[in-house]
C-alpha cells in the first residue's frame, strides 16, 4: 500500500476562492471589507515571515490588513490598551495576537483580552468554552484546517477511532472536540501515555501535534489509517513532521506532507474565520 497523499495546497486554494467570493458579496452589501489585524511583539523572524503570508493572504481574498508591530519591550499596560482598541475599532473585524509573546508578556492572558466576536484564533476563554459546549463560534484555524484535510478524502468520521498526540491548548484539545462533534471516539494522547504507540495503532484516524521530528513510525500506524502532520521542526535536511513520512505512507491510506499539507489550510481557516466574524458583526 502507498498512501493517497493529501494536498493541503488545493484543500486551501478552494477554501481561500470561497473567502473571496464571500468576501466580495460582503463588500457590495456594506461598502467596506472585512479587516484583520495583526499583533507581533518583537522581531522573532519565524512569525514575522508568517504575519507577512498571512497579510498576503488577506490582500489577495480583498480583506483588508492592519498590521501592529509594538516592540519586544511592550508593556503588558500598553499591549492591552492596543487590544483594547482594536475590540473597539468596526473598522477590524479580526484580532491576532501572534505567539509566542516575549516571556515578561503572559500571552495566555493577552489573548484572552481578544474580544470573542473578533477571536479569528479561536483561543479566547469564550471560544474555548463555546466550542467545548458545541455552541456556535470562532474555531481555532489549524484543527478546523485538519477537519477541512480529513473531509478532503472523505474520512468517515462517525464513529471513527481518532488519536490526537498532543494536548495542547492550541491544537490538541480543541482538535479533539471537533472530533467528538463529529462522532468521533476519541483518545487524547500526551508524554505519560502509556504505551503510546500501541495507542496510535488502534487509530482510525491519526494526527501528530508534539513537534518531535518522526518520531510517528510505521509501527504506529494502523494498516488503512488516515494520517494528519501537524508538527513541523526545521533540520539541517529541511522541514519535517512529527511521522516518519516514507515509512507511514506505506501503512497508511492517506497522508498529508509537511510542508504543504496541514500549514496552507491554517491560514485560508483564519480567513475563512474573519469574513465569518465581519458577517456576524454585520447581522448576517
Amino acid at each position: 500500500m502507498s498512501a493517497t497523499i493529501v494536498d493541503g495546497k488545493a484543500v486551501a486554494a478552494r477554501i481561500r476562492e470561497e473567502v473571496a467570493r464571500g468576501v466580495a458579496e460582503f463588500v457590495a452589501a456594506h461598502g467596506h471589507a472585512p479587516g484583520l489585524a495583526t499583533v507581533l511583539v518583537g522581531d522573532d523572524a519565524a512569525s514575522a515571515v508568517y504575519v507577512a503570508s498571512k497579510q498576503r493572504a488577506c490582500a489577495e481574498a480583498g480583506i483588508n490588513a492592519f498590521d501592529h508591530r509594538p516592540a519586544a519591550t511592550v508593556s503588558e499596560d500598553d499591549l492591552t490598551g492596543l487590544i483594547t482598541q482594536l475590540n473597539a475599532d468596526p473598522a477590524v473585524s479580526g484580532i491576532l495576537v501572534q505567539l509566542p509573546l516575549p516571556g515578561h508578556l503572559d500571552g495566555t492572558k493577552l489573548t484572552g483580552l481578544v474580544d470573542a466576536a473578533k477571536d479569528v484564533d479561536g483561543l479566547t476563554p469564550v471560544s474555548a468554552g463555546l466550542l467545548a459546549l458545541g455552541r456556535p463560534g470562532l474555531r481555532p484555524c489549524t484543527p478546523s484546517g485538519v477537519l477541512e484535510l480529513l473531509r478532503s478524502v472523505n474520512a468517515p468520521l462517525e464513529g471513527a477511532e481518532a488519536v490526537v498526540i498532543g494536548r495542547s491548548n492550541l491544537f490538541g484539545k480543541p482538535m479533539a472536540q471537533l472530533l467528538l462533534a463529529e462522532n468521533a471516539t476519541v483518545t487524547v494522547c500526551h508524554s505519560r501515555t502509556r504505551d503510546l504507540a500501541a495507542v496510535c495503532a488502534r487509530a482510525d484516524i491519526l494526527i501528530a501535534a508534539v513537534g518531535s521530528p518522526r518520531m510517528v513510525g510505521a509501527e504506529w500506524v494502523k494498516p488503512g489509517a488516515i494520517v494528519i502532520d501537524v508538527g513541523i521542526t526545521r533540520l539541517e535536511s529541511g522541514l519535517v513532521g512529527d511521522v516518519d513520512f516514507d515509512a507511514a505512507r506505506e501503512r497508511a491510506s492517506a497522508i498529508t506532507p509537511v510542508p504543504g499539507g496541514v500549514g496552507p489550510t491554517t491560514i485560508a481557516c483564519l480567513l475563512r474565520n474573519t469574513l465569518l466574524a465581519a458577517q456576524t458583526q454585520a447581522g448576517w
